[in-house]
Order: C-alpha cells, then sequence, then structure tokens
C-alpha cells in the first residue's frame, strides 16, 4: 500500500496519503480504548517497512507483535480492502523482539552514565535537594574517571559521598546522609521491580534499531511493554533515553526523501504526566531538532490534550479516532481536540470526533509544500500481517531468526566504579579482604585519594579491556558480538566521563555549564 513515496492510511472521498519525505515531521495518532489505534499504528508501520523505513513501536497490549506473521485473510479486512478498492494480500514482516527483562526478546541495557541524572532523578521521582546529590555523584565520577555502568556503581559513589561528606562539602556544597539515604533506598525500590536488569553492558547499540532485511524492507523492532507497563516511569524513562540517544549520535541529514527511522511511542501521556518543567523543555528541543537527524516520532495517546501544546504544535501528521464526550470535561476535549484540525467546511469536526465508528478517523497529513491538509473523515486501510498478538512460537521463531541473536544475551560485568572504590578500600568485590600486596602498588588509602583529589590531582583508573561475565566463560559463538557492543559501551561511558567540562546531551544531561 504504498505509492509514489507515499503510505495509505485510509480513503475518504480520495487516497489519504503519508507522503514519505514529510514523515519527518512527526505525527499523532489518538483516540478512545476500542476506537482502533493499535490497528491503524500498525499500518503506519507496515507502510514505512515495506518502503524500507525501519520502525521502533513500543508494543503495550502484546496486539503489534502479529506483525510479524502473515495475515489470516478475516472477512472484515478483505471486505474492508475491497471497500477500498484494495486487493487483500496476506503478508509479514521482519521483526525483531525486544525486552528490558530479557523474557520476551533480547534485552535492552544502558549504562547509568548514559541515562545522566536528569533522567534518573525523573526515574526516582526524586526532589531537587535530591537531584542535586545526584549531580554530585557524577561530577565525582567524571573527576574521578569512575565508570557509572550498573546500579552498583551508582550505589558505590552514593556510598562514597556519604562516607566522606564533610571533605566533600567545601567543594560540592551540603552533601547529608540523610538525602544520600533516600536515594538509596529508590534505588532499592527500582532494584525490586527488576530495574537493575536495565542498567548494564552490552548496552543497546541504536545502530541495531536501524536495519532492513534482505529484501530491502525495514526491519519492524518490537519493544515487549506488557510487564514494562507495572513500572510506568520506567516505561517513560526509558524511551526517553531512546529517543536522547538517537538524537545525540544521528549525524544530521536534513530533510530526506523518507526516515532513516520511524519511532511510535505508545501511551505518550505518561512521558508527560507530573515531568518537572526542565524536562519538558529538553522534550520539546529533542522533538523539534530531531527531524533533521531523519528520525520521525508518532505519539500515540488518548487525547491530544495529552501532549503540551510546545510538543503538539511539532507534530505535523494527525489520525483522531473517535473520543467519547459523556461528561463535561469529555465534551471539552472533544472541542480542543476538534480545534487542532485545519477545518474542512464540508464536516463539523466536534461533531465527527464524537460519531466515529470503530475502524473510522479523522485525518489529515502534511501536503506536498509541509501544510497540513484539510481534515477528511476517512476510512483506515487494513493491515495485511496478522492482527493481534503473535503466538509463543511465532515470537520465538523471530528471535531465533533475529540479527541480534547473541549480542545482548549475556551481561557484562567489567571493572567499574563498585570494583575500584571496592579496591581502594582493600576490599574484593564480594566484600572480603584483600590479602597484603608486596608489590608496592595499589596505592594510598580513600583519604589519601580524597585529599590529592581535591588538591587537583586525579588518580587516573585504567578499566578492564577485556569483558567478564557472571557466570562463567562466554560462549564461544557469541564472544564477538558481545566484545564489539561492550567496547562501544565503553568507548560511551569513558567518553562522558573524561572532564568536568563535558555535557551529557539534552536528556542525560546534567542541569547548566560546569
Amino acid at each position: 500500500m504504498a505509492n509514489d513515496g507515499a503510505i495509505l492510511i485510509g480513503k475518504s472521498g480520495k487516497p489519504e496519503n503519508l507522503l514519505l519525505k514529510l514523515a519527518n515531521r512527526h505525527g499523532l495518532v489518538t483516540g478512545a480504548t476500542g476506537t482502533g489505534k493499535t490497528v491503524t499504528l500498525q499500518v503506519m508501520a507496515e507502510g514505512f517497512a515495506r518502503n524500507g523505513v525501519p520502525v521502533f513501536a513500543a508494543d503495550i497490549k502484546g496486539d503489534l507483535s502479529g506483525i510479524a506473521a502473515p495475515g489470516d485473510s478475516k472477512p472484515p479486512f478483505v471486505n474492508r480492502a475491497k471497500e477500498l478498492g484494495l486487493k487483500y494480500e496476506p503478508d509479514q514482516f521482519s521483526t525483531v523482539f525486544w525486552d528490558v527483562f530479557g523474557e520476551q526478546g533480547h534485552p535492552v541495557r544502558a549504562t547509568i552514565s548514559e541515562m545522566g541524572p536528569l533522567l534518573l532523578a525523573r526515574l526516582l521521582d526524586l526532589n531537587d535537594t535530591q537531584e542535586g546529590v545526584l549531580n554530585i555523584a557524577f561530577r565525582i565520577a567524571d573527576e574521578q574517571k569512575l565508570l557509572l555502568l550498573d546500579l552498583k556503581d551508582l550505589r558505590a559513589i552514593l556510598s562514597f559521598i556519604a562516607e566522606n561528606a564533610q571533605e566533600l562539602t567545601t567543594k560540592y556544597g551540603n552533601v547529608t546522609s540523610a538525602t544520600v539515604g533516600t536515594i538509596q533506598r529508590a534505588l532499592l525500590v527500582l532494584e525490586n521491580q527488576k530495574g537493575d536488569l536495565f542498567f548494564g553492558e552490552p548496552a543497546l547499540d541504536i545502530n541495531d534499531l536501524m536495519k532492513t532485511d534482505r529484501d530491502g524492507r525495514g526491519i519492524v523492532n518490537i519493544l515487549a511493554a506488557d510487564k514494562l507497563m507495572n513500572n510506568p516511569r520506567l516505561y517513560a524513562t526509558f524511551l526517553l533515553w531512546l529517543l536522547s540517544e538517537l538524537f545525540e549520535q544521528l549525524p544530521e541529514v536534513g530533510d530526506l526523501d523518507k526516515p532513516k527511522l520511524v519511532f511510535f511511542f505508545d501511551e505518550a501521556h505518561l512521558l508527560f504526566n507530573g515531568a518537572p518543567k526542565a524536562l519538558l523543555t529538553a522534550v520539546e528541543q529533542v522533538v523539534r531538532l530531531i527531524r533533521s537527524k531523519g528520525v520521525g516520532v508518532y505519539f500515540v495517546t488518548q487525547n491530544p490534550l495529552d501532549i503540551p501544546d510546545t510538543v503538539l504544535a511539532q507534530l505535523g501528521n494527525r489520525v483522531q479516532h473517535a473520543l467519547r464526550a459523556f461528561t463535561p470535561r469529555d465534551q471539552k476535549a472533544v472541542r480542543a481536540a476538534a480545534e487542532t484540525f485545519r477545518q474542512n467546511p464540508k464536516i463539523n469536526t466536534e461533531e465527527a470526533i464524537s460519531q466515529l465508528a470503530v475502524g473510522e478517523a479523522l485525518i489529515s497529513m502534511l501536503e506536498g509544500k509541509g501544510s497540513p491538509e484539510m481534515v477528511e473523515r476517512a476510512l483506515i486501510a487494513p493491515p495485511m500481517a496478522q492482527v493481534g498478538p503473535c503466538t509463543p512460537q511465532q515470537r520465538q521463531q523471530a528471535i531465533n531468526a533475529s540479527p541480534e541473536k547473541g549480542k545482548y544475551d549475556t551481561m557484562v560485568d567489567r571493572e567499574s566504579a563498585y570494583e575500584v572504590l571496592m579496591k581502594r578500600k582493600n576490599l574484593n568485590p564480594d566484600g572480603s579482604p584483600v590479602e597484603a600486596s608486596t608489590d608496592g602498588g595499589g596505592g594510598g588509602g580513600i583519604l589519601d585519594t580524597i585529599g590529592g583529589w581535591l588538591g587537583g590531582g586525579a588518580p587516573q583508573q585504567r578499566p578492564k579491556t577485556g569483558p567478564g561475565s557472571r557466570g562463567g566463560p562466554l560462549p564461544q559463538s557469541m564472544t564477538e558480538k558481545i566484545i564489539t557492543s561492550a567496547a562501544r559501551s565503553a568507548a560511551t561511558s569513558i567518553g562522558r566521563q573524561v572532564g568536568s567540562a563535558i555535557l551529557r546531551g539534552i536528556l542525560g544531561s546534567m542541569s547548566g555549564k560546569r
């Protein structure tokens, strides 16, 4: 359903197409539960993939996983295709499944350093004072060249701060043990929610999300988010981190004939609920600027009011499914949704939003010069892949055939802040005392380290160059992929921690210049 650089989304009196050259101007899919948003999302994802554009999408209910399996010619979809003058041709798409918890797809990990204090503070729901201490922790790690890779690294640097608060206060400001203890408790809660599985190495390489298959079709990356939604803050923070990584790492390319990647952000209201102003400003900036990196961002939510106006203004391609107006508040939401469209004199937009049937939507896409078309009431085209969840067997088959198989499956735990700080205390990583050494190496105690460092001489720490793993040696067939990914993580971590003047990017940054 692609024609001359366009994706057919549906038909009104005419085809309603999403132009690939304007797909990086972002978009919005809204509507009440059960009105067809997921089907519309699948139609878009199929269209992008068919045109060679990789896709990343969160799968909240598991329904989107069916894109990996061929359609089964159900009468409603065959009849809808005939009604739109289309031929229903069952299709399936190369799919890579991801899962933060590593249960329904390849594990997805980020390092603490990559996440940065701003997003971590959001994830842990810290107040301004606690966020300030977290910034101090990252600053100390930078100046001491301590790699922050996983939760135990962050805990170690926080313990270091608490134990030496008196010596550190004159340089960094007041730090209390109570504040550090509050952050440590928040980390414990995160760990109990399996958040520790997300932090570590090998960290996700965003280039693995931007691949095509042997037929030149874009690979569809599906994040299993049904369990992740039990911790909505982790879900929103993860997708924000991914968006910031795309923004920071991709080069400027301007306007292309088609995007390099399309990113679907489902349940988008979770991103903005209770978010501090600084974070909202950063998100707006990323959404505005990431277009020039060749990335299109599509928010999926129930109501346009879920999206701040400054972000909403950046979303050019829009599909509005039905909203029900049972209460005065609902009526206000319908009115606001209608006002976001370029009005069509032939349609009462506000009335239409309440009258739309399942599979119908109001559509307004960007036209040739980048201005929005007048809104039209349209029937949504049917997906050609399976609608609804794939079977566990189909999912496993896709995982086994994935180009990323083996690359992320085994966690790597190399020397980082925890091991270095334990060594300075003359302790092994397991907490046991280090046997006395006669080679004269190892340096002084931890207070000597602080004294030299506060005086300007930060000791250099040399991380291990080879990957170590928990639970024994790595299988030979996986080694090369894991070493490559770990090396990339190492380069990223070291690059972001080599001096006090480095910023961590828009969403992962420390506040202000240092």
